[in-house]
């Protein structure tokens, strides 16, 4: 069995409602594009006698919709692979599913603690965490929280990040 970087690690899930606004988003970015090549596609071939612009635009749009039910199919594993845990020096955040990503956030290195949310994740009541370091390189973010969580990691995260850089 194969030993992922992190596994013994308990982490935190995302809620349940991230997906339906995941697969929301997605279908919208990807619906916008399709509806943008199906129009192109659909006014050339009515205009142009061109053969060869033809084919490569409805091949692209074909390629298009792929792209879509793939990356549809994928969105519940992405959601799934995202989590966190709180430990008592650090932050840990694993995200991504071929590339898997896990950062650990020092308390102490925290100078910014971001609550985002949008129209869509408002209608779910979810938000998401930003967290900003002196390194670009350990800044994490946290998708997918339920509002209350999000405020009350921002507040313990805060609390823990002043009182961890006081000693340094």
């Amino acid at each position: 069995m194969k030993i992922i970087l992190g596994s013994d690690v308990p982490l935190k899930r995302v809620a349940p409602d991230y997906l339906k606004v995941s697969l929301i988003s997605t279908a919208l970015t990807w619906g916008a594009l399709v509806a943008v090549l199906l129009v192109i596609s659909l006014v050339v071939t009515l205009n142009t006698d061109s053969l060869v612009w033809r084919i490569i635009l409805w091949v692209a749009t074909a390629l298009a919709v792929i792209g879509a039910i793939v990356d549809a199919a994928l969105t519940p594993r992405r959601v799934r692979a995202i989590g966190y845990a709180e430990l008592p020096e650090e932050l840990v955040v694993r995200s991504g599913l071929l590339f898997q990503k896990l950062v650990l956030v020092p308390y102490g290195r925290m100078q910014q603690v971001n609550v985002n949310t949008g129209p869509l994740l408002s209608r779910f009541g979810l938000a998401n965490i930003e967290l900003v370091t002196a390194s670009a390189t350990t800044n994490a973010a946290i998708a997918g929280l339920p509002l209350a969580e999000a405020e009350r990691l921002r507040e313990k995260l805060t609390a823990l990040g002043s009182a961890n850089m006081e000693g340094i």
